[in-house]
């Protein structure tokens, strides 16, 4: 994926239009065209770098597959469940979201939700629109007093439990991410799950459709809540299991829920959306002139800034690439995936673990983008794909390679105030060593021979190792050099180990045959970095 290089996206669903005209601004050709069918979506996906979805669009790995040149998809919201994310990161995909667009309006109507069934809202106005007058069937609560469990306490969640807190309702909760000592600061008390069933009156879900959210309300956990309590759903269909839901209403055991978003939509079944005590709407949280506006400005903003190499937000499956934005990570993820390479040419081997120590106070928080790196570096010329800092750590773990990273604080002299990078292949004597000076990555060691001068690690390199006492390697590469009309860029050798010692020699291109060199060295090739 060269990153920067967008030209043209597709627009697959209706946003507001001040998405394409930031678009369009940014320098990127657009087309708009919702309600596009599955054959239709793998048409006009093939030519196109970007494409922008809300929720309807399914990016099935079928749709990736035929897309040929994409890039990135933007989804202007926050949920990415439509979106198949393992088979875009393995293809190298970025999938961005924009996690803030509609945070308000999906709490706002979440709290309206909360509302609605302690009073029966809903119920009451229908009842009006009968001709009926129906004062004493809609007998509702009061909230004040009342115990409100808020699961998932992120951007929206700690927006409904600050909202509701203003009606008087005791607010607790539960998010394995989020700290008790964060959340009390917006006046969440968090609880284990075993402890919050049975002391809420409402409940309301705000996570995240994963396989350990998947039906977090359920037969079991509705058993454990006071009979009669309050479930609402403004955030994924499937986080309550609506077959438990139901179950639930008709025994009383629930006394009323409130849904925006189902397992289906639009739901096939429709006993829940017909039960009395349900109030539905049709997956309206995002559904405010504010968040449309707001979530197409961020998303054509995100993918502009993406193609403009201004740098990468709201990015769900390539944090490390991030980082390649940054003027001073640059370099060194240059140089990790260099290492990598290096270490792969030298080891002849992808399978195995693989060791990245930095070094340094200024690399204390390098690990997460240079693993993926060197990971691409020690895939590069395989039977792959093209490999990338989105998939690359997933790539890795497919092939048999494991890239773990430790950090330490101290590092030797010259480098303790820029950092060092050590790459090791482990269960073997294959290690090499770099650092960056000024934006350059260079080679300091390589399987403990040490380079008297650091050697750049960049463009076509000629890698080899002789025995230090005899002249003729280097004799017979300025003759080979001399036949093809090769320049010699650069000579950097080093130290003496076992009576060997390495040279790297920069060259100004790829010298075609190696066939004199190589009776004269011990081991040699070729790279282009």
């Amino acid at each position: 994926m060269a990153l920067g290089k967008l030209k043209k996206v597709l627009i697959s669903e209706s946003l507001d239009p001040c998405c394409r005209e930031i678009l369009e601004a940014g320098g990127l050709r657009v087309q708009e065209k919702p309600g596009l069918s599955k054959e239709e979506l793998l048409r006009e996906i093939r030519d196109c770098d970007g494409l922008i979805v809300r929720s309807a669009t399914k990016v099935t790995a079928e749709v990736l597959e035929a897309a040929e040149r994409l890039q990135v998809v933007g989804r202007a919201g926050t949920g990415v469940d439509n979106v198949d994310v393992e088979a875009a990161t393995r293809k190298g995909v970025l999938v961005m979201n924009t996690p803030t667009g509609n945070s308000l309006s999906a709490a706002e109507l979440t709290c309206g939700m909360i509302m609605c069934l302690a009073r029966q809202i809903p119920q009451a106005a229908a009842s009006m629109k009968e001709g009926k007058w129906d004062r004493k069937k809609y007998m509702g609560m009061e909230l004040n007093g009342k115990t409100l469990a808020v699961l998932g306490l992120g951007r929206i969640g700690r927006e409904v439990a600050t909202r509701m807190q203003a009606f008087g309702m005791k607010t607790i909760g539960y998010d394995p991410i989020i700290t008790p000592e964060v959340s009390a600061t917006f006046g969440v008390e968090q609880l284990p799950l075993d402890q919050i069933w049975p002391r809420c009156d409402f409940i309301t879900v705000h996570t995240p459709l994963l396989p350990s959210t998947t039906g977090l309300l359920n037969d079991s956990t509705f058993a454990k809540c006071r009979r009669g309590v309050q479930v609402v759903n403004c955030a994924r269909g499937g986080i309550v299991d609506e077959g438990a839901l139901l179950r639930a209403l008709q025994s009383g055991q629930c006394g009323g829920a409130a849904l925006d978003v189902f397992t289906q939509e639009p739901p096939k079944d429709r006993d829940l959306v017909n039960h009395p005590n349900v109030i539905s709407c049709p997956h309206l949280g995002a559904s405010t002139r504010e968040a449309q506006s707001r979530c197409g400005k961020e998303i054509a903003m995100q993918i502009v800034d993406m193609a403009t190499g201004k740098g990468l937000t709201g990015v769900v499956n390539g944090q490390a690439l991030s980082k390649a934005f940054a003027p001073q990570t640059k370099p060194w993820i240059a140089l990790a995936r260099a290492l990598g390479t290096v270490l792969h040419t030298v080891g002849k081997q992808v399978q195995g673990s693989v060791q990245v120590c930095t070094l340094g106070t200024p690399l204390r928080e390098a690990g997460s983008y240079l693993t993926p790196a060197v990971a691409m570096g020690m895939l590069a010329g395989g039977t792959q794909k093209e490999v990338t800092l989105v998939n690359a750590t997933l790539l890795a773990q497919e092939a048999g390679l494991k890239v773990t990273t430790t950090h330490s604080d101290v590092a030797p002299e010259p480098d303790s105030s820029t950092g060092l990078v050590q790459v090791s292949l482990q269960g073997t004597p294959h290690r090499v060593t770099g650092t960056v000076q000024g934006s350059t990555p260079v080679l300091r060691e390589i399987n403990g021979a040490t380079f008297k001068q650091p050697a750049p690690l960049s463009g076509p390199l000629l890698i080899y190792r002789a025995k230090a006492s005899d002249p003729t390697a280097l004799a017979t590469l300025t003759g080979l050099l001399g036949k093809t009309g090769v320049q010699l860029q650069s000579y950097h050798s080093s130290g003496t180990v076992g009576g060997e010692q390495w040279s790297i020699v920069g060259l100004s291109a790829p010298l075609p045959n190696l066939s004199e060199l190589k009776p004269r060295v011990s081991e040699v090739f070729q790279l282009h970095l």
